[in-house]
């Protein structure tokens, strides 16, 4: 007997990146930040704890105030989600109605989306060297979604290349997904609410030690904010619980330390690639807090699997164009290390 509906019978869900319950694993394959969460905000999630027995502010006030300041926006212009994951969802869910129009390669949540909400729209192909050409959209019609910087493959779209794009299309609109952005210099949160057809996304899963904690948000123009405001309200009013609540607060009164880690994965994610580079690895630029990676004597699955067998885990994608290509996050300069030199040995059995 059949109970679930049958547009969701064929949907193939994402793929989250392996999480074992091992502490001798080295988790170098879903992008958390490889330091410690920091004292406050370990302290303000144990002090929310007592209000448990209450609902969360559904405003999400005591979050958003701040990080509009951090922003340098209005409060009014900035939405936050459990995790970027829920602010994704809402969008695909209420503005997509021409379609939504995404890059082949790139977060794999969007096409899983696509289906759940059956959008209509295109997939366009990524250049040779995995770069965007921006004008290729112009073949298509409704929303397009842009990671940038994208994953898997670190690259960046110039934030006035992206711009200028936004300009020229203003009857579309556009969401840029930032998850990495603060790992690059091209940010255009500060520039979304100039424009009526710019979301911009965001996470505190990556530079702000908070992906168990679950809080993304979006930064646009105040009717846009307004819009998914009455999607949240007609779907879960209580969608950031006061844990996290108060943990972004007490993560963007440290943002020294943020900046800090920020650095170290930075300066980490040079070092590294320079390594791999002598090693004779392909090494994208990247713009993130991964690298992606291929050498021409060892297939990306291999690769994958032999760091597996050592505790290593990196991340695989069994994709046209990229199957020859491991993603790996940035982890401490020991973790890498480590990883450098389980490399170097792997290497060494091949030649």
């Amino acid at each position: 007997m059949r109970f679930l509906h049958s547009k969701f019978q064929n949907i193939k869900p994402y793929t989250p990146g392996e999480q074992l319950n091992n502490p001798e694993v080295i988790k170098l394959n879903t992008n958390e930040n490889p330091y410690p969460t920091p004292a406050n905000v370990i302290e303000a999630a144990t002090k929310a704890a007592a209000t448990l027995s209450r609902y969360s502010d559904p405003t999400a006030r005591e979050v958003i105030e701040p990080l509009a300041a951090h922003f340098g926006v209005k409060p009014e212009e900035v939405f936050v989600g459990n995790g970027s994951d829920e602010v994704l969802s809402l969008l695909f869910q209420g503005f997509t109605e021409e379609g939504i129009n995404f890059a082949d390669l790139t977060y794999g949540f969007y096409e899983v989306y696509r289906q759940y909400y059956q959008c209509k729209g295109a997939t366009i192909p990524l250049q040779k060297d995995f770069t965007l050409n921006l004008t290729d959209f112009n073949q298509t019609k409704g929303t397009i979604i842009l990671a940038n910087p994208n994953a898997p493959t670190g690259l960046v779209t110039p934030k006035e290349d992206l711009l200028d794009f936004i300009r020229k299309n203003p009857k579309r609109l556009i969401i840029v997904d930032e998850a990495y952005g603060d790992f690059a210099d091209e940010s255009i949160i500060k520039d979304a609410v100039n424009y009526e057809n710019v979301v911009v996304v965001g996470t505190f899963s990556k530079s702000r030690h908070m992906a168990g904690a679950r809080l993304g948000f979006a930064v646009a123009n105040a009717q846009r904010i307004n819009e998914l405001n009455r999607l949240k309200f007609s779907t879960n009013p209580y969608n950031v619980n006061s844990m996290t609540i108060a943990c972004g607060k007490a993560s963007l009164a440290n943002q020294a330390y943020v900046d800090e880690c920020v650095q170290k994965v930075i300066a980490t994610r040079t070092w590294i690639s320079q390594q791999l580079t002598d090693l004779g690895f392909e090494v994208l630029p990247s713009y993130t807090n991964f690298i992606f990676v291929r050498h021409p004597k060892l297939s990306g699955q291999d690769f994958y699997q032999q760091l597996k067998k050592k505790n290593i885990l990196i991340r695989w994608f069994d994709q046209d164009r990229i199957r020859d290509f491991c993603r790996v996050s940035i982890g401490t300069d020991e973790e890498m290390h480590k990883f450098l030199n389980v490399t170097t040995a792997l290497l060494e059995r091949v030649r």
